[in-house]
């Protein structure tokens, strides 16, 4: 019996404050969400195994939870947001010209292996702007990152970004195998420089494209790297990428915002259909990122509508651990309070609890029982997080309220509150 009140590995109860600040969180983020002007979107917690498979770019085959219908599709529990987006925009906006918004909150899954430690089932937050295909879209992606993580409450974090095609450009000159630019791929987003050194070294590369290679896992840091990769660029795909993000550094502080972005050339991410930007957001405390975003710009093409692509996606689970490792208290919204009655009493205790909730309290609403003391009921309250206590006692004229931080229950007149208007 005790083996059913435990969950499966990598799933986790959510409960008391801690959801009401994950709740309180999520709200923040939507109301920026929203001022961007981003319309809401849910898409079904499964999809058919199609819009996530390898040639879309998402998450490798083995780490997606998988099961069939009963016409013998292939289903899975969504890893990924970013494609069931495109599949919704390709639906629903086929002829529309315009840029697109769309916003979602969600849960997604991904069967890490076990030894990984990270939650399988996780809640994300996240925006895509389908239709633009500029700087400026870029931008306002980043900026949208930044500003969701300051309401949150973060303080102390940055956003690094990176650019695909400055790998990709680099591959395309130096004509590597599939499975040597795969592996070379893995160590340059891990920054294993021996790693690179020993693996380029085996090749027969041109001493220049060699060098740059070398160099990729060490072009990190603030805007003056891009200089550095300017003077590296070998191709015009290679120098276009360059020149994209020093236009998007412009732009971006035009917003006010640059204190908190970062390049990172050898940030190549781990989803395939990347094409552009790409960007995480970092924290001191947390080993993975909690923000991941970039560009997709051929993406919706598979889903049949022709529409270059950019968003992010929020850890929700990321950024709460990193607000209380960094000590940071989310504020919970006005707390509960609990009106306990006396029997005699509940002729006026319900019509009370009534206009209160009316005017927008949260209340709970209990008959006292004979034999539990009033201060047993003060110690329930403050474990569910309710700062009041209210009682009506057995005397028709009596009133007592208990706030947070009183020792004792004081007599007071009925509350007066103004009910909200509809």
């Amino acid at each position: 019996m005790k083996q059913l009140l435990h969950t499966p590995e990598g799933v986790r109860d959510i409960y008391h404050s801690e959801y009401e600040r994950k709740l309180a969180v999520e709200g923040r983020i939507l109301k920026i969400l929203k001022s961007y002007g981003y319309s809401g979107l849910q898409t079904p917690s499964f999809e058919f195994f199609d819009i996530f498979n390898k040639e879309r770019g998402s998450v490798a085959s083995r780490e997606m939870y998988k099961f069939f219908d009963r016409e013998g599709n292939t289903l899975v529990l969504r890893p990924d947001m970013t494609p069931p987006v495109a599949r919704c925009a390709a639906k629903y906006y086929t002829e529309e010209r315009f840029p697109i918004r769309l916003s979602y909150l969600a849960n997604t899954f991904i069967n890490h292996s076990s030894y990984q430690g990270r939650l399988k089932e996780s809640t994300v937050q996240g925006a895509e702007l389908i239709g633009d295909g500029s700087s400026d879209a870029d931008a306002e992606l980043i900026a949208l990152t930044v500003n969701c993580l300051l309401i949150a409450g973060l303080k102390d974090f940055q956003v690094d970004v990176g650019q695909v095609e400055f790998f990709n450009g680099l591959v395309e000159e130096a004509e590597l195998p599939p499975e040597t630019e795969a592996r070379l791929r893995e160590l340059i987003e891990e920054k294993n420089f021996f790693g690179v050194e020993d693996l380029v070294s085996r090749q027969s590369l041109d001493g220049r494209i060699s060098e740059v290679f070398r160099r990729l896992p060490e072009l990190f840091g603030s805007a003056e790297i891009l200089e550095t990769a300017a003077r590296l660029v070998v191709n015009p795909r290679m120098k276009a990428a360059v020149e994209r993000l020093e236009n998007l550094w412009r732009i971006l502080k035009l917003y006010g915002l640059s204190d908190y972005v970062s390049f990172d050339l050898g940030m190549l991410g781990k989803y395939q259909y990347y094409t552009g930007i790409i960007f995480r957001g970092v924290t001191f405390g947390m080993g993975e990122p909690i923000v991941s975003g970039g560009r997709y710009d051929g993406l919706m093409r598979q889903f049949g509508k022709e529409a270059p692509a950019v968003g992010f996606s929020i850890s929700i689970d990321g950024l709460m651990s990193a607000l209380s490792r960094q000590h940071i208290f989310v504020e919970i919204p006005e707390p509960a309070a609990l009106l306990v009655y006396d029997r005699k009493r509940q002729e006026t205790a319900i019509p009370l609890a009534v206009r209160l909730r009316k005017a927008g309290r949260k209340l709970q609403l209990i008959r006292k029982k004979e034999e539990v003391s009033l201060l047993e009921y003060k110690q329930f309250g403050e474990r569910n997080q309710m700062e009041t206590l209210y009682y009506l006692s057995g005397d028709p004229d009596d009133l007592f309220v208990w706030e947070k931080g009183m020792t004792q229950a004081v007599r007071t007149e009925l509350p007066e509150y103004e009910e909200d208007t509809p």
